[in-house]
């Protein structure tokens, strides 16, 4: 499985199992976590069976999907963050910590799709 999938799980985990005070947040890095990494699952599938073919609207696929993923991530893993520092007083310290920890691997993930996005700009452009 790809690392990003694994850090996309983990924060998925993470936000379902820690407090975020607004609701809207929450679901949506909820959202941005549940899709990618079915989304993200789903393209590796896709490509372990030779679905792809060789073609170069795959390429092109690839190249929207994570860059278009490395945005709502970015997006995400800032409004947790926020919510996070909002948090500090009045919440449980464990709640805080699972905040803390599902801020880190978002921004992991941010940062592998980011990655990921560059390399498949990269080919499509030589495609």
């Amino acid at each position: 499985m790809a690392p990003v999938s694994i850090f996309g799980g983990l924060v998925w985990i993470l936000v379902a199992s820690s407090l975020v005070p607004w609701p809207l947040v929450q679901g949506w890095v909820m959202f941005v976590s549940v899709f990618c990494f079915v989304a993200t699952t789903t393209l590796i599938i896709l490509y372990l069976i030779g679905a792809h073919s060789g073609e170069t609207s795959w390429v092109t696929l690839d190249a929207a999907y994570h860059c278009t993923a490395a945005l709502f991530y970015l997006s995400a893993s800032v409004l947790e963050a926020l919510a996070t520092i909002t948090m500090q007083d009045g919440f449980t310290y464990r709640h805080y910590h699972e905040n803390i920890a599902a801020v880190v691997f978002s921004y992991v993930a941010t940062l592998l799709y980011v990655v990921h996005a560059v390399f498949s700009l990269i080919r499509w452009k030589s495609s």
